[in-house]
């Protein structure tokens, strides 16, 4: 299988302040792990990154940049998106059309939102989909804690299967590159 790895808004504006995700630090350092393993094998990193037309992440401002302490690569594709689906109306699917990929591996930010439509359109798109359990993240809703948001979509999107496609949840140091 060709693979590619998707990094879904790792950005200052979801990474500091008020926004700030859980378990920032490890997170971020899981990420990198993540992609280091992924460059180092020579597997396309591609770092996606949300923008509003108004708000904090308004393409360019300070929120908008990649996290602090976030690694990326001198190779490293980059999307712009405007809606959680980082495949809506953005040139993701023709980047791994063009690199024959099959598979994505999926970390970053936020869980029950960016995170799970990317997740779910990577599968209904037919690709074999590994979602990193313990490298995505989210804030507080109000009603539930991030963990147990975190905890509940790895479990329920690790049940999503079909015949031509299916979701993997594992732990970012098990996954096979």
């Amino acid at each position: 299988m060709n693979t590619a790895l998707l990094i879904i808004d790792v950005q200052e504006g979801l990474c500091a302040g008020e926004e700030e995700c859980f378990d920032r630090p490890r997170l971020i350092q899981t990420i990198n792990d993540l992609s280091a393993r992924a460059r180092a094998v020579g597997l396309p990193v591609i770092l996606i990154q949300h923008e509003e037309l108004e708000g904090s992440l308004t393409y360019g401002a300070a929120p908008w940049q990649l996290a602090d302490g976030l690694a990326t690569g001198a190779d490293d594709l980059r999307v712009r998106k405007t809606t959680a689906d980082a495949f809506y109306q953005t040139d993701l699917l023709a980047l791994l059309q063009a690199r024959g990929i099959d598979r994505v591996v999926i970390c970053g930010l936020q869980t029950d939102h960016c995170i799970n439509a990317t997740v779910r359109q990577a599968h209904t798109l037919g690709y074999e989909v590994v979602l990193a359990a313990d490298a995505h993240s989210t804030v507080d809703n109000g009603s539930l804690p991030a963990e147990q948001i975190i905890a509940d979509h790895n479990d329920r999107l690790g049940r999503l299967s079909s015949a031509v496609s299916r979701i993997d949840v594992i732990l970012a140091a098990g996954i096979r590159l």
